[in-house]
């Protein structure tokens, strides 16, 4: 017989070849075939093996329910832990951001100094913790970019990528071409998102690589949004 499975916890091929050694030595397994992007095991046993065998053949980082409950097991988690308390790490680093910005031009204001600064700090932070897991990044990346799906070394480049984007920024280089890439690959990254959420798919966002587990939210497209109406506001302006 065959049954499938949801698990939730796996964010690269290393998670995959774990779930299914974890899975396949339950006695009485036959075969088990992960599905990363779908967040799925279909395992093939001899006869039937009830789901705490499984719960407690899988280590605590990852979760299996049977696909039928998944929906409302994700309520329940829902209920305990709001979006708000889910995203508390991305807003508090958006508050920082925000606020250096303004402290950093606020003797001499102007705007688009500001929105420079911005710019170039966001890019810093984020590249930064996508490089604290550099190997487990580019498959949650490939997940939802467009682009990274299809060409899977755009995923390991898209932390140096923000990196240099933000120096480029902070040091005042090349600054219409720094706006014209922003615009491009925002553009691309938000296309993935918000397919994502219009089919309400329940993956991980690789914002913030993956030391931080931030479910994909609305509150992805905004960060996005936020950075391609700067982008674009000061590419017109030096146009």
């Amino acid at each position: 017989m065959k049954h499938t499975y949801t698990v939730t916890g796996m964010t690269c091929n290393g998670c995959v070849i774990s779930v299914n050694k974890y899975l396949s030595a339950v006695e009485g397994v036959q075969e088990v075939t992960i599905d990363l992007e779908a967040s799925e095991a279909v395992v093939q046993m001899n006869e039937h093996i009830g789901l705490k065998t499984f719960k407690a053949a899988l280590p605590e980082k990852y979760t299996i329910s049977e696909k039928g409950n998944h929906v409302m097991e994700m309520m329940a988690q829902e209920d305990e832990k709001t979006k708000l308390q889910q995203l508390k790490p991305l807003l508090l680093i958006f508050t920082y951001l925000f606020a250096a910005a303004i402290l950093l031009n606020y003797t001499d204001w102007s705007i688009s100094e500001a929105m420079l600064d911005f710019m170039g700090l966001f890019y810093i932070v984020f590249s930064f913790f996508k490089l604290l897991d550099l190997k487990g990044f580019p498959e949650s990346f490939r997940m939802y970019d467009p682009l990274a799906k299809v060409i899977p070394a755009y995923a390991w480049m898209y932390p140096f990528i923000e990196l240099l984007l933000g120096l480029l920024f902070l040091m005042r280089i090349q600054i219409p071409i720094a706006l014209v890439v922003t615009i491009l690959i925002l553009g691309i990254t938000t296309v993935g998102v918000t397919k994502s959420l219009l089919d309400k798919k329940s993956i991980r966002c690789a914002c913030l690589g993956t030391a931080l587990k931030l479910p994909m939210t609305e509150a992805t497209f905004i960060e996005n949004a936020i950075m391609l109406v700067m982008a674009t506001a000061m590419l017109t302006q030096i146009i």
